[in-house]
């Protein structure tokens, strides 16, 4: 994105750029930092794969048995799970209120999320 006007970015442009910038963090550090106790990137965006289906959202903060994130929803159904990793549209979505947080033993797996999250409800 060079010769770019800063000035004349819409959100959308702006919160691709921190996406794909972050997405770029996290492909460049495979592995936690000396001392850090878990592989998640504080700002990052993850699809989460609990017992009870999937989340995605922002991580905002990483306890020892909790996380918690931002701008969270319930994916009830993912459709294709490829697919979906890969577009970031998944088939039925139930948008959360506010931050919440999840139990880090419920976690199945975590997949870095490198699209907008979903904010509407399908």
């Amino acid at each position: 994105m060079s010769n770019c006007n800063l000035n004349k970015l819409t959100v959308e442009e702006v919160q691709a750029l921190a996406l794909e910038a972050l997405a770029r963090r996290t492909q460049a550090n495979d592995t936690p930092p000396e001392g850090q106790t878990h592989p998640y990137q504080i700002g990052a965006c993850y699809l989460i794969r609990t017992v009870t289906l999937y989340l995605t959202g922002r991580v905002i903060w990483v306890g020892e048995h909790e996380i918690q994130i931002a701008d969270p929803a319930w994916i009830a159904d993912t459709g294709r799970f490829n697919k979906a990793l890969a577009s970031g549209k998944v088939a039925e979505v139930e948008p959360g209120p506010s931050p919440c947080i999840v139990g880090r033993g419920a976690i199945v797996d975590a997949w870095p999320w490198h699209h907008a999250l979903p904010r509407e409800v399908q």
